[in-house]
């Protein structure tokens, strides 16, 4: 089943305090970051984020290949159905709807709900309710049965259609997407739910989310090098960015050692082998290929493992040609290639001190180390 998600990033956090929620920093990275991260480990690939108007700048470096911004409106529904809007030009199957302030879902709950699917026009996670319940203020005034109670939980998934002329002809409110579809007639399977898919609410529940996430937190570091010598020519492509030089590099492909160290870095954090066993250049199919095919079958298969690229760091070793004004673009190229925001991205130029084939102008050697971690 072909299928999308919607984070749902506008609120304001009044019940929080400070800042809205989905834009604090816990374990690393921000609230959003982690609930966007846990619908791609899962297997949703196209991710419609629906930000406040205000929060554009806040949402920006959500953006990337596969993951577009939407402002929402003045109600959560208002909002999933912006979401739901953008979505419908090219409908999706199915659709998973997720809290921005819920940073704690797993994987495997993602690909419970999105499962489900395949039977049922809707699912959604929930936990049976095991606390006595009260009504009162004070005082206790009344004890409640608490049979057949769930505490629901996102993401809460649809068949897209159904969804979205339910969220049409809804005119008001809701508590959640499930509402809206009750409301409509559907049926919405339960599935079972996750002690640890906490919604932030309050000022302690980051810290909650920070052990949660620290626990699970899966760590893996990457290297990568690689060597080019110039040749006839007259440009060099470097990190993605065409240089005009005085010669070319040598290679099958296009020649660029800082994508091609960068893919191996990946690759060996995943331990899936290098740039040669995907790609060999015995193969005429990736003659003058462009490096940066290379670079999103490493991160696809990131992707597809549930790790998400942190940081990555490219030192390109050189004589000539001048590489400093040609970084910025350098990292834009790279951060829209690998989904991340340009601070996830270093470059560094240096040189050998005209020491070894470097230092004589023969070739073009990169360095790479790229940053992986699986929550």
């Amino acid at each position: 089943m072909n299928l999308a998600g919607i984070i749902v990033a506008g609120g304001r956090g009044e019940r929080h305090g400070g800042p809205p929620k989905q834009w604090r920093s816990v374990a690393g990275r921000r609230v959003a970051d982690h609930a966007a991260a846990a619908l791609r480990a899962g297997g949703i690939r196209r991710l419609v984020v629906v930000h406040h108007p205000e929060d554009a700048a806040e949402a920006a470096p959500l953006a990337g290949e596969g993951v577009s911004l939407v402002p929402g409106g003045a109600t959560r529904a208002r909002s999933v159905l912006a979401g739901l809007e953008a979505l419908a030009p090219a409908p999706p199957d199915g659709v998973l709807i997720h809290d921005a302030a819920r940073p704690c879902a797993s994987a495997a709950l993602v690909r419970r709900v999105a499962e489900a699917l395949g039977t049922h026009e809707g699912a959604a996670p929930a936990l049976p309710l095991t606390d006595a319940l009260w009504r009162g203020d004070d005082a206790v005034e009344a004890a409640l049965p608490r049979d057949g109670l769930w505490r629901a939980q996102t993401p809460q998934g649809f068949r897209f259609a159904p969804i979205l002329a339910a969220h049409r002809a809804h005119g008001g409110e809701a508590a959640d997407d499930v509402e809206v579809a009750l409301r409509a007639g559907l049926r919405v399977a339960i599935v079972p739910g996750e002690e640890d898919n906490l919604k932030i609410t309050r000022p302690g529940d980051l810290e909650r989310a920070a052990r949660i996430l620290e626990r699970r937190m899966e760590i893996r570091v990457g290297n990568g090098y690689d060597v080019h010598a110039f040749g006839p020519g007259g440009h060099v492509t470097l990190c993605g960015v065409r240089i005009p030089h005085d010669r070319g590099l040598v290679a099958h492909s296009d020649g660029d050692v800082g994508l091609h160290a960068l893919t191996d870095a990946l690759l060996g954090a995943l331990g899936c082998g290098d740039i040669g066993q995907h790609f060999p250049p015995s193969d005429p199919r990736w003659k003058g290929e462009d490096s940066l095919t290379f670079l999103r079958h490493a991160k696809a298969m990131c992707d597809e493992r549930g790790f998400s690229v942190e940081h990555c760091d490219v030192t390109l070793v050189c004589e000539a040609p001048r590489i400093g004004a040609h970084v910025p673009a350098m990292r834009r190229t790279i951060a829209d290639a690998l989904g991340v925001g340009e601070g996830r991205v270093s470059i560094k130029a240096t040189t050998s001190e005209r020491l070894g084939f470097t230092g004589r102008g023969e070739g073009i050697a990169a360095l790479a180390t790229a940053t992986l971690v699986r929550r």
